[in-house]
């Protein structure tokens, strides 16, 4: 194993130019980024775009309030729990065909939730929709990997899709406002295979595909291991929301979870062809940018689920203009997202530059919680929405740029795995989490007041809002602290065909 410790002149590795096993001519390769944006963009797209259309299809399909909350859920389960899966199986049969299947699949499903007569049909269609889409995800941040092989393209590279993974959910918003309004919550669906037929027709013509992890087999106990366990914490998770946390059906599924993913990594040890080799998480720079992406996922909820709430019910915008709200604090993230990976984090190193996109985060999220019945858009959310943005975009796309940079070419696509199983993960803890501390603070608020009061139940509200924020602004403060003591220090620089090296 070979690790690159001096820079050339440039301050590029002095391999980094050498094409990788498949790579793409440098003619396709920003191409194939566009290819790889758009599916990324509908994937990220559908954790959020149906949210805003879920009351239109509750009053058009006749579910329960108590079912609702399942056709997040299921996209969830299915996503998180077979991502693991879905990496692997794009380094062993190729990220081509795993790309281009889990496009057509997202694509089906997509049109099969479109179309639903019943809550049943849409379950089942959301859940087939992220079984595909964890085929799809890794596949599509593999591609990245192995087909920017130069430093600075793969900066460039990486910056565009972490802005994408980041500000998807708020795009998600602005989507499912314009075309739950402008036309019907199933288009909210239907979109997708439009934006399918993009990607696959861009994808069979632009992508090659090349089988690094050929000779391997699949790991079917640990499959059967990390699935599970996935499935049991974000299952146990969800059930927080709607159960408690004394409940067996939340506390016994986390368990159960836990054991089933210490169990995983036990075997990791001892199998012979092992799903996620240990020598991925052993590098503290990666496990460091693992550990970032868990942390963003559960304290960006904070800002998209709390304040789509705040922005309809307290101050009455639209489904459209919620989304457009959302927009400065995606264009913040792009700049930011520019400016660290190809500018910031190549000169000084991950330990200083995203320690300071989540202190940024944390000081806009705890700068958010002043918030209260009279404030404006302009005002009181707005610049707020632009400082976290900022800082988010200095931790996100530098974060999945390290988290799966200088792997081997054969496990790229399970180390792309991982990054989004962490923001799936995170995102269903942030969810749990903040909405229980929420609705905790809503009830106490009311205690002793007089709840039919209009001003009494919006102030309530309130205080549920901004106690999500808080705990966001101290889940981004821990996240501050864990990435400076984690990253090492200095510019890493590693050869792209390099087996990882173990530092610990």
């Amino acid at each position: 194993m070979s690790q690159k410790t001096l820079t050339d002149a440039d301050g590029t590795s002095a391999d980094a130019a050498r094409p990788a096993p498949g790579a793409a001519a440098p003619g396709r390769r920003w191409w194939i980024l566009g290819v790889v944006a758009i599916a990324q963009l509908m994937v990220v797209l559908d954790a959020t775009i149906v949210n805003i259309a879920l009351p239109s299809a509750q009053a058009d399909l006749g579910f329960s309030d108590g079912n609702r909350q399942w056709i997040v859920t299921a996209y969830a389960l299915a996503f998180a729990s077979l991502l693991l899966l879905g990496g692997r199986i794009a380094d062993l049969f190729g990220r081509k065909p795993a790309f281009l299947v889990g496009v057509v699949g997202f694509a089906g499903a997509s049109a099969l939730g479109g179309a639903a007569n019943g809550f049943t049909m849409l379950v089942v269609a959301r859940a087939l929709q992220g079984a595909f889409g964890a085929l799809l995800a890794p596949a599509a941040l593999s591609l990245l990997n192995t087909t920017f092989t130069d430093a600075r393209e793969r900066a460039r590279a990486f910056s565009v899709y972490g802005a994408i993974a980041g500000a998807g959910g708020a795009i998600g918003l602005l989507l499912g406002g314009l075309l739950t309004d402008a036309l019907d919550w199933r288009w909210t669906l239907y979109v997708n295979v439009a934006i399918a037929v993009v990607a696959f027709i861009g994808g069979w013509v632009l992508l090659g595909n090349h089988r690094d992890a050929s000779d391997a087999k699949l790991d079917v106990p640990g499959t059967v291991l990390v699935a599970s366990g996935l499935f049991a914490v974000v299952y146990g998770f969800s059930n927080a929301e709607s159960h408690h946390w004394g409940s067996p059906l939340t506390w016994g599924f986390l368990v159960a979870g836990g054991l089933l993913l210490a169990g995983f990594a036990y075997w990791q040890t001892r199998a012979a062809h092992p799903l996620l080799p240990l020598r991925i998480l052993l590098d503290r720079n990666r496990g460091a940018s693992f550990l970032a992406v868990l942390v963003t996922g559960a304290g960006m909820f904070g800002v998209f689920l709390f304040l789509t709430y705040y922005l309809q019910l307290n101050l009455g915008f639209s489904p459209t203009k919620t989304g457009v709200a959302f927009l400065p604090m995606v264009a913040a993230l792009m700049v930011a997202a520019q400016l660290g990976t190809t500018l910031l984090v190549p000169r000084t190193g991950p330990k200083v530059i995203i320690p300071l996109g989540f202190a940024v985060a944390t000081a806009g999220m705890a700068w958010l919680t002043g918030m209260n019945v009279g404030t404006h858009y302009a005002s009181g959310v707005l610049p707020q929405l632009l400082v976290i943005g900022f800082g988010l975009g200095l931790v996100m796309p530098p974060a999945m740029q390290l988290a799966t940079g200088g792997v081997a070419a054969e496990d790229a696509g399970v180390a792309s795995a991982t990054v989004n199983a962490m923001q799936q993960v995170g995102g269903s803890i942030g969810t749990a989490l903040l909405n229980t501390l929420a609705a905790s603070a809503a009830t106490n608020y009311l205690s002793g007041r007089d709840p039919k009061n209009p001003l009494v139940r919006a102030q309530a509200s309130i205080e549920s809002y901004t106690t999500a924020f808080w705990w966001s602004a101290v889940l981004f403060a821990a996240g501050t602290v864990a990435a400076f003591l984690l990253y090492r220090r200095g510019v890493p620089q590693q050869d792209p065909e390099a087996a990882p090296v173990v530092h610990m």
